[in-house]
């Protein structure tokens, strides 16, 4: 059995009460952390937590070399820690059909996920987000300009946009250089940028911050710590504006 236990938003109070008693039944268990981090909380006080010593896995693993997972959870109750929820990710769902494909049985125990939480930390509407998307730290001369165009496609269509911001190995985008790597995009196309940003920091946790402004304002803004993530509101109706200027210094 392959379960895909979702650790939540930021720390070790975020895990539902089934997704902890799986974890601590279970004979294997692995943690990725490429597609999401879990910051407040260490691989040590995870594995004090579920009793049990964690299994970090990396993109390859989880990607390429999947059988360090899939061999032992045909006779064994094997567990897959994931940040946020375990299938907003294409990755996952992914390897659990590689998983089916096997004759591997499967399950999924849900965890929040900023997919979600953000229309609650923003007070921007669920029904109103369109396409979201990530945005990549560029790569020498490579500058996709993707990303702005599925900001641009959702603004026309008066829908907002989740930006998903770039998770490296040791580096972790922020707000602002989100902001400013989105402005260069609009540059390079010609086009105006979005007027309006919503940028939040450490979703779920106790120094949460979250700051709605425009870029000039938001580029110069102290977010702190990781991890960020970045919304292009679509023109907002009164009720959101309202929750903006209360919970977000609109």
């Amino acid at each position: 059995m392959l379960t895909f236990v979702g650790l939540g938003l930021y720390g070790k109070g975020d895990i539902t009460l089934a997704g902890l008693a799986c974890a601590r039944n279970a004979d294997l268990l692995f943690f990725e952390q490429y597609t999401s981090r879990l910051m407040g909380m260490t691989i040590p006080e995870m594995e004090g937590m579920f009793g049990k010593s964690v299994m970090v896995l990396g993109r390859r693993e989880v990607e390429q070399d999947a059988d360090v997972i899939l061999v032992p959870a045909r006779d064994r109750d094997v567990v897959l820690l994931t940040g946020g929820d375990p299938m907003v990710s294409t990755t996952h769902a992914d390897l659990r059909l590689r998983a089916h494909t096997q004759g591997i049985a499967t399950r999924i125990i849900h965890g929040p996920s900023i997919a979600s939480a953000v229309c609650g930390i923003t007070g921007l509407q669920n029904y109103r987000f369109g396409k979201s998307c990530s945005l990549p730290y560029p790569a020498g001369t490579w500058i996709p300009t993707s990303p702005f165009e599925t900001i641009l496609r959702n603004l026309e269509q008066g829908l907002h946009t989740l930006v998903y911001l770039d998770i490296q190995e040791n580096r972790f985008m922020t707000v602002p250089e989100g902001i400013a790597l989105i402005e260069n995009m609009a540059n390079l196309l010609c086009r105006e940028p979005p007027a309006l940003y919503v940028g939040v920091a450490r979703a779920g946790a106790q120094d949460q911050r979250v700051r709605a402004g425009s870029g000039t304002v938001l580029k110069d803004a102290d977010f702190g710590p990781p991890l960020h993530i970045l919304v292009v509101p679509a023109d907002l109706h009164p009720v959101e504006r309202e929750y903006l200027e209360a919970f977000a210094a609109l």
